[in-house]
């Protein structure tokens, strides 16, 4: 047994105390003191890494300084068979003067210089009378907040009085956009129907102006024969009776 097992204090000296369910983090705070006048290197450690998240899991204490460790319970499928595996244990000795590294300390500590603390985890369940008091508390509260709510909100009687004039205003209001709306769709209907008035006007003019331009062409290129025809029968004529003669 050394000297560092009288001075060390820890708290809690024995048990990490984890309340359950375990479906999220559950976190527990071990401190540390050093009530000696020399400085002290610490280093946690525990039988099951992969379950807890400690910080800081090592450093220096000085003389009479208090270090809190926070170990932090991952989530896990609570088993009762596995908790007597979940351990720790808080290795602590005298730093040398002018310590600079850690690591080389405890490389070079001798066994009789270290103390070696261990602590057991305890898992704590809640009970049946738990769980309804705190879905009954759960259930409460939202009441709570909204009858608070409902009382702040019951407004005065003449801020009804107001409210109610404020509603005959906007409904008045409404009306009158309502009657401002429908005349703009009426003009904007009257300017749809202008523009198709106005789009058919020139087409059916074109209309007419094309098919008077083909039926010329038909009556142009319809008397272009006739014309050939009897310019053919004058020279026919001439020539016949030129050579009769």
């Amino acid at each position: 047994m050394s000297k560092l097992e009288q001075i060390l204090i820890l708290d809690p000296p024995h048990d990490l105390r984890f309340k359950g369910p375990f479906t999220d983090v559950v976190t527990t705070n071990l401190k540390l003191k050093n009530p000696s006048d020399r400085k002290v290197c610490f280093k946690v450690k525990t039988t099951a890494p992969r379950r807890y998240c400690v910080r800081p899991n090592s450093g220096l204490i000085d003389a009479g300084a208090t270090v809190t460790v926070s170990v932090m319970l991952q989530p896990f499928d609570y088993d009762p068979n596995e908790k007597s595996k979940h351990k720790f244990m808080v290795q602590t000795i005298f730093a040398p003067p002018n310590v600079s590294d850690m690591e080389a300390v405890w490389k070079d500590a001798k066994p009789d210089d270290l103390m070696d603390s261990k602590l057991r985890c305890v898992f704590e369940l809640p009970s049946e009378n738990d769980k309804v008091n705190d879905l009954d508390s759960s259930k409460s509260a939202p009441i709570l907040n909204a009858s608070k709510a409902d009382g702040l909100s019951v407004p005065k009687p003449s801020s009804l009085s107001l409210d109610d004039t404020e509603m005959r205003k906007l409904m008045e209001e409404c009306k009158r956009l309502q009657s401002e709306v429908s005349k703009l769709a009426d003009e904007n209907r009257q300017l749809k129907d202008d523009g198709l008035r106005m789009r058919k006007a020139p087409r059916s003019d074109n209309m007419v102006s094309h098919s008077a331009a083909l039926m010329g062409r038909d009556q142009g290129s319809s008397s272009l024969p006739s014309l050939l025809v009897v310019i053919a029968a004058i020279f026919i004529g001439f020539f016949l009776g030129k050579f009769i003669l």
